[in-house]
């Protein structure tokens, strides 16, 4: 191994950034994102149950469940 420094030229010494799109790859707030979490088979029974008697997704149903607790959490402040 060397100890002399890599002689690397590829990058340029100005790089033009006035096309670029600001937050092209933001995630807006409203995006569903997936979260893999590991709950106990009964609690998803019962939610996967409520789920299909209500015709719904078990992720909405799941997202209006948590954001209720967040509500409740919220105004017991």
């Amino acid at each position: 191994m060397s100890d002399q420094p890599i002689q690397d030229d590829s990058m340029p010494t100005e790089v033009d950034f006035s096309q670029g799109v600001r937050g092209l790859h933001h995630i807006p707030p409203t995006a569903k994102v997936f979260v893999p979490a590991s709950i106990e088979r009964s609690v998803w029974q019962y939610f996967s149950a409520k789920a299909q008697k209500n015709g719904v997704d078990l992720s909405d149903l799941l997202t209006d469940v948590l954001k209720r607790d967040i509500e409740i959490n919220e105004a017991l402040k």
